[in-house]
């Protein structure tokens, strides 16, 4: 019986010790292992039958409750959340010559190397969404000795896409817990809704054409609608599930904020991109109940409805009325610009024109370009479109990376959502999270077909926190009992 009791509990036991017990018709082998952070009590039938064998969870103060907290390394990654994508430091100008993005991407990236141990390890980062990523750093390398602009493909790489994908890395691989990918949520959230708050206090707007916001700090009004997109499935997760009344009330009016600005910008695709989240919220974000999700929805939809201006809703008829659109009738329309970027991808399926090469394509290759030597401008114009974006730049290939890291990362969230699900109400917050990560991503897929946002920081920070949750999912929830199969 001795050696049966060390052989269950291995190298990791100081002692065990072990008892019988009758009880009815079968005899039970009560197993009592002490480790050093481990306590776990398996009763073990000796006659045929059923037995349950439940996972051991971590001890209180453990190793667990130690990697709840925050510690330096998080914190670098939630200051460069805060300043890559909420841009927080260009509120405020004191804050610039600081460098805080710059500062601690590099502690964090320091600091990462670092601890190589457990849960931040490397190697945990492998996947389908990692491999997408990496090949896409890997194409957008590739792409620079047949760039139409040699200099802009190398500068494109070092000085923005690289960083970009590192920090990427970064993101995902210092979550320990599913309690990290949910602080890391709450700062994208938190530094948007800070963001939108200061616009809205700044930036007054007027009659005429003086309707809706225009240029901002560094997002133009269009992008930070798609932002605001991706954002309010995160604040309605923390207003709908957190316990902490302080921070439910935060998060509210952060969400009422996000949907004043978001009309203010005046943007159809910003408008497209919300559409879409409400749909999904009500008809796929089964973790919080139908009534909860329509009032919170509804308070959402008011906000709109109230605040908005007749010309606001003038501007989003034009969605129903394409044909009338400058985008579907003039050269420099969205719809044409689509049409010349998937030309330039058919004219380099391979490595496309090169990474950040897409104006420069509209102004040296396009059908337009030859205007100029009779003296008539030639706009040196975005692709409008991320994937007519990615696709031009780094041709077939870069465009299938790019695809397979959105389609990965869903298929992973979904798989996370529907796992936790099947454990029981002690996972449903990890759940929970994996539908509002995956909202925001249909926020961005919707708003991102009409914006060059293939490269942004948003898209791979939500990408880093959807393989952070999935890397961290299994091992943080309570698995539900493993029936052993029967004897005889």
């Amino acid at each position: 019986m001795t050696a049966f009791s060390g052989a269950i509990c291995g190298p990791f036991c100081r002692e065990a010790r072990t008892d019988r017990e009758r009880g009815g018709d079968a005899t039970v082998l009560r197993i009592r292992v002490v480790a050093p952070d481990l306590h776990m009590i398996m009763p073990m039938p000796l006659t045929p039958g059923p037995t349950t064998i439940q996972r051991p969870l971590p001890a209180a103060g453990g190793p667990a409750a130690k990697r709840s907290r925050w510690d330096l390394l998080l914190v670098c990654v939630a200051v460069y959340v805060a300043t890559a994508v909420g841009r927080v430091h260009e509120l405020y100008p004191v804050l610039q010559p600081l460098r805080p993005a710059l500062i601690s991407a590099a502690l964090a990236v320091a600091l990462y190397l670092l601890q190589q141990t457990g849960a931040r390890n490397v190697v945990r980062l492998r996947g389908t969404t990692t491999t997408c990523v990496v090949g896409m750093l890997v194409w957008v390398s590739l792409s620079i000795p047949g760039a139409l602009s040699q200099g802009i493909a190398f500068r494109f790489l070092t000085d923005f896409f690289a960083k970009t994908v590192l920090m990427y890395a970064v993101i995902a691989g210092c979550v320990r817990t599913v309690r990290d990918v949910e602080r890391l949520a709450l700062v994208y959230f938190a530094a948007t809704a800070v963001y939108a708050a200061v616009v809205l206090t700044r930036f007054q707007l007027g009659g005429g054409d003086d309707w809706r916001l225009s240029h901002l700090y560094d997002y133009d009004a269009n992008d930070f609608a798609t932002l605001i997109a991706t954002t309010i499935p995160l604040g309605l997760y923390f207003v709908l599930a957190n316990r902490r009344l302080f921070v439910r009330l935060l998060c509210a009016a952060g969400l009422v904020i996000l949907a004043v600005v978001d009309i203010r910008t005046g943007s159809r695709g910003g408008f497209l991109a919300l559409i879409a989240v409400v749909a999904f919220v009500l008809f796929r974000f089964t973790t919080i109940p139908a009534l909860s999700r329509v009032a919170g929805l509804a308070v959402i939809v008011a906000v709109v409805f109230f605040t908005a201006s007749d010309r606001y809703w003038e501007q989003m008829q034009t969605v129903l009325n394409p044909q009338e659109d400058y985008n579907t009738t003039t050269e420099t329309g969205r719809v044409k610009i689509w049409e010349r970027g998937l030309g330039y991808m058919a004219r380099d399926p391979v490595s496309g024109v090169g990474a950040g090469n897409f104006p420069v394509a509209e102004g040296t290759i396009s059908p337009m370009a030859g205007r100029a030597e009779y003296g008539a401008g030639v706009r040196w114009g975005a692709a409008h479109n991320s994937f007519v974006q990615v696709g031009a730049e780094l041709g077939i290939p870069g465009l299938v990376f790019f695809v397979g890291a959105i389609v990965s990362a869903l298929v992973a969230l979904r798989r996370v959502a529907r796992s936790a699900l099947r454990i029981g109400p002690a996972a449903i917050r990890v759940s929970r999270l994996a539908q509002s990560l995956t909202a925001a991503l249909v926020g961005f897929i919707v708003g991102g077909f009409f914006l060059s946002l293939g490269y942004s920081d948003m898209l791979y920070t939500l990408l880093a926190l959807a393989v952070g949750l999935a890397k961290v999912a299994r091992a943080d929830v309570p698995s539900p009992p493993i029936p052993a199969a029967r004897k005889g």
